[in-house]
């Protein structure tokens, strides 16, 4: 999968309490969740964001508590996938469950500038920034296939209708 979109930069330990603020945790709807990423700590950058922008950060980002709505939130409200210098192993797992791509590179992050423009192939692993070549590993393909299923559920949803309709269930 190839995303392009203008890069919004982030630092080191962006955590979930940041994304969305616990106020918002009863929040149910994806859309409505969207309206307050990261609203306590930079009110404008909901505005700011287009569909397919690619939000890039620094060391242990998602760290804190496991909020689903966070990946959620930053699904609908239109980044299309995160790049990191690392993830916390609750955020990377939540992400991938909920459809939205990320992939670890270290000097891509480091390198980014607010607003460049961004490319991110996830098959093959290679990252554009402000004209700049990266390369990282590339998502495995089971996980290409459950972010483009849109999530985990849609994806177990597809593979037990595969298997009733191969007589396998």
């Amino acid at each position: 999968m190839v995303f392009e979109g203008r890069a919004h930069v982030l630092g080191d330990n962006v955590d979930t309490d940041a994304m969305i603020p616990g106020r918002y945790l009863s929040v149910v709807e994806p859309a409505e969740m969207a309206k307050h990423i990261f609203e306590e700590i930079d009110p404008g950058f909901v505005r700011r964001v287009e569909p397919g922008d690619i939000l890039v950060a620094g060391a242990n980002f998602g760290s804190g508590s496991g909020r689903e709505q966070a990946p959620l939130g930053l699904k609908a409200l239109g980044i299309s996938c995160v790049v990191a210098v690392s993830f916390s192993r609750l955020f990377y797992r939540m992400a991938i469950d909920l459809g939205l791509p990320i992939l670890v590179c270290a000097s891509a992050a480091r390198s980014a500038k607010q607003g460049e423009h961004a490319r991110v192939d996830t098959r093959t692993g290679e990252i554009t920034v402000g004209g700049r070549f990266f390369r990282t590993q590339p998502l495995p393909d089971f996980l290409q296939e459950i972010i483009s299923e849109g999530g985990l559920p849609n994806w177990v949803k597809r593979e037990v209708e595969r298997r009733r309709g191969a007589g396998n269930a």
